[in-house]
């Protein structure tokens, strides 16, 4: 799509140009038969169907290949693609929106909103570029959320509901706007499935193990279904359970100079926790952002 002809033209890529047929032609024939002269890219492939093909591909058509500019960057743009191909699993982003006093609502489960206009436009781009988004049972009965994305042009990811008893209602809006982008649903209840899959949504029986979900295997499952970066907004107990079992790779957290107090009033990450401050999961901060009133922050999860 180039306006102009790349011929002798330098190219700067995030990752190496591939060598191997997929669902499209290798991109090293592509770059080769548009005359590049001279190919960058940030990081290699360790997809072993390509790792390295593509580089050499173009080293023997006369191309000068360098690999390393914005390492690090490269790799951070490319986590859940090389979280894929290393371990099978999508990589995993816990979002929320937090009072300043740590409440994901109010005694009354009032959240709307918690957060202001700026952050929640984020939060849309954050639908925008994942893979799938998941939620529990609880986040749908207390909001009713339809979870698409609402940003011009946005694409709505693969919609993910964890539904152990089989709570969530069939005329939940989640379902009922299954035009703007699939929804599934993991349950452990032989008759929602049925039901659902009745109603042509797609719906999966899960075992359980000591009463729970095996996440793991949730997550094997969406990445054999192509499912690259997973998008977790909760409630509270999904949050628990994926850092209980050591499962989050990031979070995304918007912070609002509000005071909601209230002892009854849910935090954000319940499940059984640490017992020690010293086994609290440290996060190492990778960006911070005003959003309006709000401040919003990135961070890893240092294993």
């Amino acid at each position: 799509a180039a306006a102009e002809s790349p011929r002798g033209a330098d190219l700067y890529v995030t990752l190496e140009p591939c060598g191997h047929f997929g669902r499209t032609p290798p991109c090293a024939q592509t770059i080769i038969a548009a005359g590049i002269a001279r190919v960058f890219y940030g990081c290699p492939d360790p997809n072993p169907a390509t790792a390295g093909k593509g580089p050499a591909m173009l080293r023997k058509a006369g191309i000068a290949v360098a690999e390393g500019p914005l390492a690090a960057e490269a790799r951070d743009f490319n986590a859940p693609y090389l979280t894929w191909i290393r371990t099978g699993r999508p990589l995993v982003t816990a979002k929320w929106a937090m009072t300043l006093d740590g409440k994901l609502a109010t005694r009354a489960s009032d959240s709307r909103w918690i957060s202001g206009e700026v952050s929640r436009r984020i939060a849309h781009g954050l639908r925008n570029t994942a893979d799938a988004v998941m939620v529990g049972s609880g986040t749908i009965l207390a909001d009713d959320p339809e979870l698409t994305c609402r940003l011009p042009r946005g694409r709505t990811p693969l919609r993910v509901i964890l539904d152990r008893r089989g709570r969530a209602p069939l005329d939940a809006r989640v379902f009922a706007t299954r035009a703007q982008g699939p929804v599934l649903v993991y349950t452990a209840r032989a008759g929602h499935a049925q039901a659902l899959a009745a109603r042509g949504i797609d719906a999966v029986r899960v075992k359980l193990v000591r009463r729970r979900i095996a996440l793991e295997g949730i997550l094997r499952d969406l990445g054999a279904r192509g499912i690259h970066h997973l998008l977790l907004e909760g409630g509270a107990t999904l949050l628990g359970s994926f850092f209980d079992a050591g499962l989050v790779d990031r979070v995304v957290v918007f912070v609002a100079p509000k005071i909601a107090g209230g002892a009854a009033a849910l935090g954000p990450v319940g499940g059984l926790g640490v017992k020690n401050m010293d086994d609290a999961r440290p996060l190492r901060v990778r960006r911070t952002l005003r959003a309006g009133p709000d401040t919003v922050w990135w961070a890893d999860v240092i294993r």
